[in-house]
């Protein structure tokens, strides 16, 4: 990241001294305006009106940056209907993700969301699948965003399973913007900032137009040690009031959540047993008992010498990006214009996460005669009759892991778009995108390094070395883990290394559509059409680093694979009513899109909806769709990687002997040669297996329905409020199951052990012993969401001013999830829990008056429940903490403009400083959507002419 120090302050410095030198140059601009046709949200065919025919937000790039966020996907995730699956927040969960920011529409799975830029395809940058880093879209030049949830993949391709989100930019940019924003929080050392570069110009008599833009971001590191609500740790203890008789009462709950309380069974410098007593380690490693006070339960207390494992959390990775982008076009006709854009984005991201550590196994196994056993521990060993110990230990003073993610993206797009005649529009493009993706994890430990290093004995000249020749000869540096500090760095270097994998990611599109708003005429009016072609090819390598095997690092294994489509839409718009009572338009809205994919074969989605305007500004639409979801590059060619389970056999006889009716099971077993009194070796045991792809995947499908209605009064200017129910059934759904699942699915299918699981399991043909379980991903899981979108808009004047109201929300009624869509009646009930509150909305009030502005934003989440329903009927009451309460927080902004160009803005987000629920850091998949930083101010500069 040394380089992006230089950029910051070339581009800092480049900016600011704009601003500052070029309000005496502002000119005034001359204003123009032309009849043009409109490209309706939602659809592909160009018409004279501009209201949707499906569901849409439409959301201002000004509103989405009107914020301290610093990355559009950011803002955009406040959305009712976007989950915060991946925002910088929570984007260190998972190996080589960290700073993405990646949209998920109703919380359904990024890779069911189809993000496009201008209409167009954009190239992902994570590996393996089609997930669109939004970090990668130039916010200043954001036009709108478009979110449209209903029977898009017709209208704009597979994949909008849940809906589409397009990015349109801004077009024939003039003149110059410029700004700086510096943002901090009010507690603990975050602070962020954000410098943008923009410059267009006409030429060639006004027929182009050609525009360049710089922007940077950066924001450091915040830990969750940084916040006060967060040093503290909370765990469940068991309640101490709670009897046989009063178990059942909600009152009496199993499980208390308790401040300044954790595990005391593993530290920073170790933790063991002697004798009835439980020890850890002085700074000079010397044994000291551990406090564990009155509180215990199991492995934890309170109020005792507790151990914050909360410590390691980062809430906010460290974070930079850079994004250059270039456009220009140029009118070769009145009709005809051709057009090209290149973009560079690079980020980098560092999250820092747990070190290594051993937890009740023999990773830190310390001999009695370990070459740093003091005299004081090695009589407590000797007195308990201990030849060794094994310390759980933190490894922190070896040095946290830390993972550092580089990815390169570049994009091309050249075309043309313009009138074959005056009905008829095309436009044909080609589109190329590429990721480079570096992921560094460093401070990574060599298991077979830290074995020989810790295993150490005191050499003939009274110095601690490792007891294995071999080793020593090999650069072996002995190593003291007993108390914190206590390695040396040459041990560090000597046990750890940095391992570094990369991935490329390619994505070539050609295609072209035409559109005509009257193709013919019917009674009602004229026929509305649109079609096209696309060709698409993918390509995905990742390469693991072989240093990585033998590590404490996820070794991922080496990934290749590519897939190319062929696709043809059509879309039609057919009137078959007009000016009638209570009927000013009645239409047929439709559209079809076919596929044929290298990997799946053919495929289709198709839609069919009623567009009914009343009057009286009153319009009621409604949607039935029908689309896929082929797999991508890591569902179909993820390469196998060793792991093993822990299973039990469902063919052992004392498993066929618990069975109530195990007439089908022992059929299958015996099908599978397996006699009646086979008992396997192991019960519960440890196999070896195998986690991969699934070349003979197939694709997912879905439903979705949607009716609602527009209504903008005639006797109140200014106002719109729109309803929109919605329900989308997802079936054959890639996931993959549980090892046991696999197990017991094989043998309890009633048509036999000809099925997708038993073909997972390989036996040995002698002792009919499993010798290998693969893992891999199938059609078989099923999803259901349905709910009520709603949007009520006015704008009107103020007190000489103009005041703009939105209010955006969302009702879900249901969310569940099926692991075998074969077997309904196993689902759960996500509606109502973490990351899915059934009532989420978002208010938003703009003020201007003059040369002031201001702006007011609210986001509200409803309580939600951190068990499904299902596990409270297990169990009604677990723990004292139940739930999330209700969450509001608010934004205000003001800024002033100056007649010159000059513009100061500054604002607070989280006005009221609201605290994060009691029981989340905010950098869960559901959690994500609560803020985590905290009260947070900033300001901007910045300049336009």
């Amino acid at each position: 990241m040394r380089e992006f120090t230089k950029i910051k302050k070339a581009i800092s410095l480049a900016i600011l001294g704009s601003i500052i030198t070029m309000p005496a140059l502002a000119f005034e601009e001359q204003e123009t305006s032309e009849v043009e046709r409109i490209s309706v949200t939602g659809s592909r065919i160009l018409r004279e009106g501009a209201i949707a025919p499906s569901p849409v937000t439409v959301i201002s790039g000004a509103d989405l940056l009107n914020t301290g966020a610093i990355n559009i996907g950011e803002a955009l995730n406040e959305l009712p209907a976007l989950a915060n699956t991946y925002s910088l927040a929570n984007s260190g969960r998972f190996i080589g993700t960290a700073g993405l920011n990646i949209l998920d529409l109703r919380n359904m799975g990024t890779d069911r969301t189809l993000v496009l830029v201008d209409g167009k395809r954009h190239v992902s940058s994570a590996a393996g699948s089609a997930s669109v880093d939004t970090n990668t879209i130039p916010s200043s030049w954001v036009e709108r965003v478009e979110i449209i949830t209903g029977g898009a993949s017709a209208v704009y391709g597979a994949d909008a399973v849940t809906g589409v989100v397009n990015f349109i930019l801004k077009k024939n940019i003039e003149g110059l913007d410029v700004s700086a924003t510096k943002g901090f929080s009010e507690e603990g050392p975050y602070k962020n900032s954000k410098y943008t570069f923009s410059y267009g110009q006409n030429f060639g008599n006004d027929r182009g137009n050609a525009a360049f833009a710089v922007e940077y971001v950066e924001q450091n590191r915040f830990s969750s040690l940084d916040r006060e609500q967060l040093r503290t740790p909370y765990t469940d203890l068991r309640n101490p009031n709670q009897t046989e008789e009063n178990k059942d009462s909600l009152d009496f709950p199993d499980k208390i959540y308790t401040p300044n309380a954790g595990h005391y069974f593993i530290n920073n410098a170790g933790v063991f047993s002697a004798g009835n007593d439980i020890y850890s380690f002085n700074r000079d490693g010397t044994p000291r008992k551990v406090f564990v006070g009155d509180n215990v339960d199991g492995i934890r207390c309170a109020d005792c010498d507790v151990f914050n494992l909360g410590q390691f959390t980062d809430i906010q990775p460290k974070f930079d990006r850079l994004n250059l982008n270039f456009k220009v076009n140029y009118d070769v006709t009145d009709d005809h214009n051709v057009y090209f854009s290149a973009k560079y984005a690079k980020v980098e991201a560092e999250d820092q996460g747990q070190p290594a550590f051993g937890f009740f196994n023999s990773l830190n196994r310390i001999k009695r005669d370990n070459a740093f056993v003091g005299a004081e521990l090695g009589q407590l060993m000797d007195d308990n009759g201990l030849v060794s110990i094994s310390p759980n230990r933190m490894l922190t003073d070896l040095g946290v892991r830390i993972e550092e993610d580089e990815r390169e993206t570049k994009r091309f797009v050249v075309g043309a778009e313009g009138y074959l005649s005056d009905d008829w529009s095309y436009d044909v493009s080609a589109v190329y995108g590429v990721t480079d993706h570096t992921r560094v994890n460093l401070n990574n430990l060599i298991r077979a390094n830290y074995a020989n290093a810790l295993d150490s004995v005191i050499d003939t000249n009274g110095n601690a070395v490792c007891r294995s020749a071999e080793a020593r000869a090999d650069g072996c540096v002995a190593v003291d883990i007993l108390g914190f500090g206590a390695p040396s760095q040459a041990a560090a270097d000597y046990i750890n290394t940095t391992s570094v994998g990369s991935s490329k990611i390619e994505q070539t599109v050609v295609g072209g559509s035409v559109s005509n708003g009257a193709l013919f005429d019917m009674p009602a009016g004229p026929v509305g059409f649109a079609a096209g072609l696309e060709y698409r090819k993918e390509e995905s390598v990742t390469e693991e680093p072989e240093n990585a095997i033998g590590t404490f690092f996820n070794a991922l294994g080496e990934d290749k694979g590519s897939f190319n489509v062929r696709e043809a839409f059509v879309e039609l718009s057919v009137p078959l009513l007009t000016d009638l009572p209570l009927m000013e338009d009645l239409r047929i809205e439709t559209a079809a899109r076919f596929a044929d994919y290298s990997t799946i074969g053919n495929a289709t989605s198709w839609k069919a909806g009623l567009d009914w305007t009343v009057g009286y500004g009153l319009r009621i639409r409604s949607t039935y769709s029908e689309a896929l979801r082929a797999p991508n590059i890591g569902e179909i060619f993820g390469a196998a990687s060793e792991t093993f389970f822990n299973v039990d056999d469902a063919c052992r006889q004392e498993n066929l002997d618990d069975l109530a009716n195990k007439t089908t099971r022992a059929s299958n077993c015996a099908a599978l040669g397996i006699p009646v009194d086979f008992n396997s070796d192991y019960d519960s045991a440890s196999i070896r297996g195998s986690q991969s792809g699934n070349k003979d995947i197939r694709e997912e499908k879905s439903e979705s329905t949607t009716i609602g209605f527009v209504y903008q009064p005639e006797f109140l200017e200014g106002a719109s409020l729109t309803v929109d129910y919605w329900k989308i059934e997802l079936t054959d759904a890639i996931s993959s199951t549980g090892a046991q699942d696999i197990i017991d699915r094989c043998v309890d299918s009633e048509t036999g052990i000809d099925n997708q699981y038993c073909n997972l399991i390989t036996r040995d043909a002698s002792t009919h012993e499993i010798t290998l379980l693969q893992r891999s991903v199938l059609n078989l899981a099923g999803q259901e969401a349905a709910g009520i979108d709603f949007e009520l808009g006015y704008d009107f004047e103020l007190a000489g001013g103009n005041l703009k109201s939105t209010l955006i929300g969302t009702y879900l009624k249901e969310r569940k999830t099926y692991p075998f869509q074969d077997d309904p009646s196993d689902f759960t009930e996500n509606a109502g829990t973490t990351g899915e509150s059934k009532w989420q909305a978002n208010l938003l009030i703009g003020y201007t008056n003059g040369n002031w502005n201001g702006t007011w934003k609210t986001r509200y989440l409803q309580d939600v429940s951190l068990y499904t329903e299902q596990e409270l009927e297990d169990n009604p009451n677990p723990s004292s903490l139940m739930s999330f309460p209700s969450y509001v927080v608010s934004d205000l902004t003001v800024g002033y403009n100056f007649d010159n160009g000059l513009s100061l803005k500054a604002g607070v987000d989280n006005l009221f400083n609201k605290d994060l629920p009691i029981g989340t850091s905010g950098t869960g998949s559901g959690s994500a959507g609560y803020d985590n930083i905290g009260r947070f101010y900033y300001t901007q500069i910045s300049f336009s002419m």
